[in-house]
């Protein structure tokens, strides 16, 4: 008998033959997951959660510790994929929003710029996706860093109005949840551009909103406070919000090994006695 499968993700879509999903959390022994919430109280027969991603602030591990459910997450091959591609990604954003006043092609007329290599970008965040992107920048703009873990409070107030464009990677947690908020985006200087990345709740949406609308700052987000997104940024989208559908890290090469690490673990279970 086939291990029954609920999912809450389309990550791995296409990618997986042969599995049996369903869309009743009470059935469900095995929770294919993604960046949304889990309903774990509604699942009583749940033995193992896989997390398509390197995030884990949906999964509740205490309480699946003293449950027994055995939690999954992608292998370490699996994880280099995720902080490359998802650095690039980043990178590609960043450059994006640095150039994203060319001109106009109906009138062919042309818009003048900064030099690249005089603009100023803030990483904020040099964990393993962070340290990735201001290295991958170094050389193109001057790169600029910010971590929590070792900087003290008041660099991050130094840093702020003296950048164009701001690229978060930080976890989500009780302290960076809202971090972003209407004071620290005071702090950027007008027409600077925000890039996340990382999570949405990270920055307050009511607080990027006012400076969207304003007409101060532009963002470019590929994580959002409800995904499919279709709060009220979206209105704003491409010219001053550019959006993408939390695909920083979708690659093919990360899929196909995602894919292999689904298997592996449904093996496990199956091993350990659970019926597949």
């Amino acid at each position: 008998m086939q291990l029954p499968i609920w999912t809450n993700t389309a990550t791995l879509d296409g990618f997986i033959d042969g599995i049996t999903t369903t869309a009743a959390p009470g059935d469900a022994q095995v929770a294919l997951i993604g960046s949304k919430p889990l309903p774990l109280d509604e699942m009583p027969a749940l033995r193992g959660i896989f997390r398509c991603g390197v995030g884990t602030d949906n999964i509740p591990f205490e309480t699946c510790q003293a449950r027994g459910i055995e939690v999954c997450l992608p292998s370490e091959g699996t994880v280099d994929i995720i902080h490359a591609e998802t650095a690039n990604f980043a990178v590609q954003r960043v450059l994006e929003m640095l150039y994203r006043d060319l001109g106009d092609v109906e009138s062919w007329i042309k818009a003048p710029r900064p030099f690249l290599g005089t603009r100023r970008v803030l990483v904020v965040g040099t964990g393993k996706i962070g340290s990735q992107v201001a290295a991958k920048l170094n050389g193109l703009v001057e790169v600029v860093t910010y971590d929590a873990a070792t900087n003290a409070p008041d660099d991050l107030a130094l840093l702020l109005p003296t950048v164009d464009c701001v690229t978060l990677h930080v976890p989500l947690n009780d302290q960076t949840r809202g971090w972003v908020d209407a004071a620290w985006l005071s702090q950027l200087k007008d027409g600077a551009a925000l890039v996340n990345t990382a999570r949405g709740h990270v920055v307050d949406e009511a607080a990027l909103l006012t400076e969207i609308e304003s007409g101060r700052l532009v963002a470019a987000f590929d994580v959002y406070w409800q995904e499919p997104y279709h709060g009220p940024l979206r209105a704003f989208h491409p010219d001053h919000f550019l959006m993408s559908p939390h695909v920083a890290s979708t690659c093919s090469t990360f899929l196909e090994r995602l894919a292999d690490d689904f298997r592996a673990f449904l093996n496990t279970l199956s091993s350990q006695g659970v019926p597949a």
